[in-house]
């Protein structure tokens, strides 16, 4: 495993194998419930007006996810957005790290 920055984001190689199909669409998928399982954590169902959370996983020399997630809240909800936006989306990043380290230790033991 190395670290290394690439404009100004950290880029780990963990020495991930191949992925299947699949395996790129849970990947997507733990990310969005992450998100959306923080953003309820903080506010009520009544608090959110609207929530829409999209990702894009692409696996090329690495593996690139980008979140994107959109909240509206009522204007009497007193929460910081932006805030709570930014720590979902930091959460989400390390839930699919750590699900990603799995899957290469699993790969490590099948060679």
């Amino acid at each position: 495993m190395r670290t290394e920055e690439n404009n100004g984001r950290k880029v780990i190689h963990i020495g991930l194998p191949d992925l299947e199909p699949e395996e790129l669409i849970g990947i997507g998928e733990l990310a969005q419930e992450t998100v959306i399982s923080h953003v309820f954590e903080s506010l009520t169902k009544s608090e959110v007006k609207d929530i829409e959370v999209t990702t894009r996983v692409n696996r090329r020399d690495t593996l690139d996810l980008e979140i994107k997630v959109y909240l509206e809240v009522p204007i009497f909800a007193r929460t910081d957005v932006d805030k709570l936006i930014d720590d979902a989306i930091e959460r989400a990043y390390q839930a699919v790290e750590q699900r990603l380290r799995e899957i290469a230790n699993e790969g490590k033991g099948k060679t």
